[in-house]
C-alpha cells in the first residue's frame, strides 16, 4: 500500500499541494447559493448519522484510524464544529484532545511528542483542537516562546520553520503509511466576524465564560498570523494529509462543509466488515440451530 489511504475529497476549499495557496484569496463566507439554515440542519443530521455508521465499520475493520486536526483563530468555532460533526458517533469510538500551552513535561521533549501521545488507536476517530501546528503558528508569531523550549541547537528562524515543516510532513507521512488517515481543517474566520463574536461573549452573560482578554490581544498580530497560516498550509498540505481552508463566518455552513469532508474521507477508506473463518461460521450456524430448537 502506498501513502495514500484515501483520495482527498474534492472541495473548493482543498488547499493545493503545490504551494500556491494564498490566504487573502480564500473566502471566509459561504457561496451565494448555499442552502438556508433549515436545509443545512437537515443535511448535517443526515451526514452525522452516516458518520456513526462509518465509524462502526472503521472499528470493526480495525486497520485504520482517522485524525481530524482543527486549527483556527480564536472564536472561529472549533469546539462547536467538533461537537456538531461527531454528535451521533458513539462516544467510545472517538476522542477529542485540546492542546494548550505546553507543560513542563512536554517542554522536556521534542515538539511532536505530546501529539503522539494523543493519537487515536485503530478503529477510532481522534479530533485535535489545536495541535502540533501551534509550533509553526503561535510560536512563529511569538518566537520568544522558543526560549522555554531549551533547544539543543537554535538555527536562524527561517531555517527552524523549514525544519519543523519537514518534521511535520515526515511524521504525517509515517502515520499515513501505518493506517492513520489525516484531515486538517483550517476554519477561516474573518477579522470582522471575530470581533462580532468577541463582543457577543462580552454582552451575553451566558457567554462571558468564553471570553479571554488574551484572545483579543492576539488580534493585534492578525497579519502575522495570516502569514504564518499561509506558510504552514502551503508547506504541509499533501495528498496523504490534506488541508482544507473552510469558510467560518457562517457557522452552520462551516459545520456542514466539515462534516461532508470527514464523511467523504471515510467513504474513501477501503473499510470492510470482518469475515469469519469457515470453521467459525460453521460453529456459529450450529449454535444458531441449537438456539432455535
Amino acid at each position: 500500500m502506498n501513502d495514500l489511504l484515501f483520495d482527498p475529497p474534492e472541495s473548493p476549499y482543498l488547499v493545493p499541494f503545490d504551494g500556491s495557496f494564498r490566504i487573502d484569496r480564500a473566502t471566509t463566507e459561504p457561496p451565494r447559493d448555499a442552502p438556508d439554515k433549515s436545509a443545512i440542519a437537515d443535511a448535517l443530521e443526515e451526514v452525522s448519522e452516516e458518520l456513526d455508521d462509518l465509524q462502526r465499520k472503521l472499528y470493526a475493520d480495525d486497520r485504520f484510524s482517522l485524525l481530524l486536526v482543527f486549527q483556527a483563530m480564536d472564536a472561529a468555532g472549533k469546539d462547536g464544529t467538533i461537537r456538531a460533526v461527531l454528535r451521533h458517533v458513539d462516544p467510545t469510538g472517538c476522542q477529542v484532545f485540546s492542546f494548550k500551552a505546553p507543560s513542563g513535561e512536554e517542554l522536556d521533549h521534542d515538539f511532536l511528542w505530546r501529539i503522539y501521545r494523543a493519537l487515536p488507536e485503530r478503529g477510532r476517530i481522534g479530533a485535535f483542537n489545536r495541535s502540533h501546528y501551534e509550533e509553526v503558528l503561535v510560536v512563529r508569531v511569538h518566537p520568544e516562546f522558543l526560549d522555554r523550549q531549551r533547544l539543543p541547537r537554535r538555527p536562524p528562524l527561517e531555517t527552524l520553520w523549514k525544519e519543523r515543516f519537514e518534521s511535520i510532513r515526515e511524521a504525517e507521512q509515517h502515520l499515513a503509511r501505518n493506517g492513520t488517515a489525516i484531515v486538517k481543517l483550517f476554519l477561516n474566520v474573518s477579522k470582522d466576524e471575530q470581533k462580532k463574536r468577541f463582543l457577543k461573549r462580552i454582552d451575553q452573560p451566558d457567554k462571558n465564560w468564553k471570553f479571554n482578554a488574551g484572545d483579543v490581544r492576539e488580534r493585534a498580530h492578525w497579519e502575522a498570523y495570516m502569514r504564518a497560516y499561509e506558510a504552514a498550509l502551503n508547506a504541509t498540505s499533501r495528498p496523504w494529509a490534506p488541508w482544507y481552508a473552510v469558510p467560518a463566518d457562517d457557522k452552520p455552513y462551516m459545520r456542514l462543509t466539515v462534516a461532508r469532508i470527514v464523511r467523504d474521507t471515510m467513504r474513501s477508506l477501503p473499510l470492510r466488515w470482518p469475515e469469519l473463518p469457515e470453521d467459525e461460521r460453521r460453529r456459529m450456524e450450529e449454535i444458531r440451530a441449537a438456539l432455535v430448537e
